[in-house]
């Protein structure tokens, strides 16, 4: 019996990783193949080996990984504490990120978003919605009606990505912990209506 490669090492897989390190850096548009191949150190020749479809299915390979990736430890995250404590567990994850790039890294899938590559793009949406149900399902479970939960998920992943570009901007994390202080409170609030949003 053949035995399978390991799917998360070798060169498709050093590619993609530095492709999505390169979309953080420079965005979709401006992460060419010869980029991902320099950063990668892959065989020039292993380009349309592992992506026959070009640069359009490099990004959204990318973008995928990325996407499973970062769902993973929001669920992680989300499984371990109520909404507001894992907000801000998050926001100190995602801090670190940004002081260790130094604000020149932003998310992948934002990049992705923003980007010319359809198939990308759509992985994009389908990632933003897998988090959003994973928020809705936490929500849920502390408390919150399913409609509000929702409301409020799609407010939190619109608002923690706003809040990551503003930080990238400002080489600064005030805008994300800022938001996730608003957020915290709106949750706890939605969580026990007799609480005030500001306690």
């Amino acid at each position: 019996m053949a035995r399978r490669s390991d799917p998360t090492t070798g060169p498709r897989a050093a590619m993609i990783r530095s492709a999505i390190r390169l979309i953080r850096e420079r965005g979709v548009a401006a992460t060419s193949f010869a980029d991902v191949l320099a950063h990668s150190g892959a065989p020039r020749g292993s380009v349309y080996h592992h992506f026959p479809g070009g640069k359009a299915q490099l990004v959204e390979e990318a973008t995928r990984s990325a996407a499973d990736h970062l769902g993973d430890g929001m669920a992680r995250v989300l499984d371990s504490s109520d909404t507001p404590g894992a907000l801000q567990a998050l926001a100190d994850l995602w801090r670190r990120g940004l002081e260790a790039g130094d604000y020149a890294v932003g998310c992948p899938i934002v990049a992705a978003a923003l980007g010319t590559e359809r198939g990308a793009r759509d992985v994009a949406g389908e990632a933003f919605e897998h988090w959003c149900g994973l928020l809705t399902g936490t929500l849920v479970a502390d408390g919150v009606g399913p409609e509000r939960a929702r409301s409020l998920a799609v407010l939190i992943v619109g608002a923690l990505e706003g809040a990551l570009v503003l930080a990238q901007a400002q080489r600064s994390s005030a805008p994300l912990d800022a938001v996730v202080d608003e957020l915290s409170a709106l949750c706890r609030s939605a969580i026990d209506p007799a609480a005030s949003p500001r306690s």
